[in-house]
């Protein structure tokens, strides 16, 4: 992880951003297993698929944002943010394009774990009470 961090500060953000990320795999494959032990195949691929499509690019994100932290280097910080985001949000949209051209997917288990993984984090205070 040092290759993406170019200052300690960023470590304890990074760690709780993969911690998140981390939760999501869980509950994505927890969703999965189920669908797919109901005899719903294409409905659990659909909504692997969805899920994977949410996560990796909010892994991406949190490398490219938790990279600068600091008064220091605000201005690194606010632009890692940025083009973090769009980086997201680009992939994201690839994602999509991809797995509606070259697989056979349902859509509603598709868009009904990607919404669930994009909720995860405001979710994450009421799983976390520490």
């Amino acid at each position: 992880m040092n290759l993406f961090l170019e200052n300690e500060l960023a470590k304890p953000g990074l760690k709780l951003a993969f911690k998140q990320i981390f939760i999501s795999c869980i509950v994505v494959m927890s969703i999965t297993v189920g669908i797919y032990f109901l005899g719903e195949q294409t409905s659990a691929k659909s909504a692997l698929i969805g899920g994977l499509i949410g996560i990796i690019p909010n892994i991406i994100f949190a490398l490219k944002a938790f990279r600068y932290v600091g008064a220091r280097s605000a201005k690194k910080v606010v632009e890692s943010f940025f083009s973090g985001v769009k980086i997201k949000m680009v992939l994201t949209a690839i994602l999509f394009s991809l797995a509606f051209k070259f697989l056979v997917i349902e859509p509603l288990p598709l868009f009904g774990m990607f919404c669930l993984v994009m909720v995860m984090p405001l979710l994450q205070p009421i799983i976390n009470k520490q």
